[in-house]
């Protein structure tokens, strides 16, 4: 925790010049939590670069489907049946995002379901960066209990009016984030920024669609891009990456937390540099890939309890340029 944090406002000499230039902060509502599932509704907070916001937005979305758990955010198929498409909001929403920075509580899980529905309009999402203000918090050092928003709200003093509403969720976080930057910037404390890669290519399997009475949990999630089996790894695990050394055709990675790079991509390349993508952790693990080394995730906490090698993102993709040969025979 940062010893005794500073929240007064830095003067204009002595706001990082690297901060970004405006943020969106932005809440998305769902069918569901899968790859496949839609976009309901959508709320867009505009900030300058120091947090103050400059106007909102605000639109629930028709996901042509079964509108998932209405008893978490209220949006019945009756509400939704009249709602705009999301290639009928995608301009509006573009106009909203471009050239800031997303802001978003869990911001991969509202990075990836924007991005997939862009990609089904064949459009590319205008983000480049986006900041999680859970990560921020960890940053901060802010005594929470825990990550949810509602305790990041309760922190700051800000009164949630309609949890799991977009538009209220999206202005409790704006005005969380606000004296969050503000702080980190008094404390010149570096924003875990992180790039955005959209997506290009896109399948969906067909859903119940709006108006239907099949209920959440009526259907089978299906991935977002098009199921295949990874291949099993042909090379026997050498053991442990050593840091400072080369990974090894055979190691098992395994991968924990939000990443740049969308994970299924990250595990393709692993896989095809000749690694063993593992889906737990265990004492044969040779090396965790995490941007949150300081989290309480199962893989992190088993890792720390077994000394497995931890190592970024970054590093990781450095690490892939030059993969050394399993040993033959």
């Amino acid at each position: 925790m940062l010893d005794d944090l500073t929240t007064a406002v830095p003067s204009s000499t002595s706001w990082p010049a690297a901060y970004p230039k405006g943020y969106a902060v932005v809440d998305v509502e769902t069918t569901g939590l899968a790859r496949d599932d839609r976009i309901i509704s959508a709320a867009v907070y505009r900030l300058d670069a120091r947090g103050e916001v400059e106007d909102h937005w605000y639109s629930t979305v028709n996901p042509e489907r079964d509108p998932g758990p209405v008893w978490i955010h209220g949006l019945t198929s009756e509400a939704l049946e009249g709602a705009p498409l999301f290639q009928d909001i995608a301009e509006e929403f573009t106009t909203r995002l471009e050239g800031r920075v997303l802001v978003a509580h869990n911001a991969v899980f509202d990075w990836q379901m924007i991005a997939r529905e862009y990609a089904r309009a064949r459009r590319e999402a205008p983000v480049r960066q986006r900041l999680c203000t859970i990560a921020l918090s960890k940053e901060l050092g802010l005594p929470l209990p825990n990550h949810k928003l509602e305790s990041l709200a309760a922190h700051f003093g800000v009164v949630q009016q309609r949890a799991h509403h977009a538009l209220d969720d999206a202005r409790v976080l704006a005005e969380a984030f606000r004296p969050s930057l503000r702080a980190a910037a008094a404390n010149g404390v570096r924003l875990p920024l992180l790039e955005c890669r959209p997506l290009t290519e896109w399948s969906d399997r067909p859903a119940p669609r709006i108006g239907q009475q099949a209920g959440y949990g009526g259907y089978r999630p299906t991935s977002w891009r098009p199921a295949r089996k990874r291949p099993a790894c042909p090379y026997p695990n050498p053991g442990r990456y050593e840091a400072g050394g080369r990974l090894k055709q055979g190691m098992r990675v395994a991968f924990s937390g939000d990443t740049s790079v969308e994970r299924d991509l990250l595990e393709d390349r692993a896989t095809e540099a000749g690694l063993h993508v593992a889906t737990s952790l265990s004492r044969l693990t040779s090396l965790l890939v995490t941007n949150d080394p300081d989290s309480g995730t199962s893989k992190v906490v088993k890792a720390r309890q077994f000394g497995t090698p931890v190592v970024d993102e970054a590093a990781f993709g450095q690490l892939l340029a030059d993969v050394e040969p399993a040993s033959e025979g």
